[in-house]
């Protein structure tokens, strides 16, 4: 059976489509989760509720990759600086123009993979949170920051159905995913 790293976990689920992998939906959650239920939830609420994108549908999934992140090492941080692109995700809170606090999010591989530095990625995340005044540095010192790291596991739609029917001839049943001790 292997090995699962912690039974409870945040976890998010990421869907990358084509050769360039576009994202095509990305949804999770900061509490922990059982990771059995946490995955049925977070897979199917990512691939149909991420209301940047409309729901996937069946002629997509040839084209499909699902991530699997299962966050760890959560440190609240005084700096907003004090993170390092492409090894911490960043989770962030903030006071909107309107008084309403609200929080946002970049899992360990988006600064990297965008090719931005700590100042671009910030001001990306709170446009992406929402907040639609000019970004000053005073603001930015404003920021509640919290660095986490996440063990990433990823399949294509084509793994996924070989996989899938290997379980399937070896003990009756499919399973939605390799044994945990694939997280590494």
């Amino acid at each position: 059976k292997g090995t699962c790293p912690a039974s409870n976990n945040p976890l998010f689920v990421t869907w990358k489509i084509g050769r360039d992998k576009r994202l095509r939906g990305c949804i999770g959650t900061f509490s922990a989760m059982n990771l059995h239920s946490g995955l049925r939830e977070y897979t199917l609420t990512s691939a149909l509720k991420d209301s940047r994108f409309p729901p996937m549908t069946r002629d997509e999934l040839p084209r499909l990759f699902c991530s699997v992140s299962l966050l760890t090492n959560f440190e609240d941080v005084c700096d907003y600086m004090d993170w390092e692109v492409g090894v911490h995700g960043i989770r962030i809170e903030f006071i909107n123009e309107k008084g309403s606090k609200r929080t946002a999010t970049y899992l360990p591989e988006v600064a990297k993979e965008q090719g931005w530095d700590h100042i671009q990625t910030i001001d990306s995340l709170l446009r992406k949170g929402g907040y639609k005044a000019p970004i000053t540095n005073e603001f930015r010192k404003t920021i509640k920051l919290t660095r986490y790291r996440s063990e990433k596991m990823t399949m294509s739609y084509t793994e996924y159905l070989a996989h899938r029917q290997h379980h399937h001839f070896q003990n009756g049943i499919g399973h939605p995913l390799p044994p945990y001790n694939h997280y590494s």
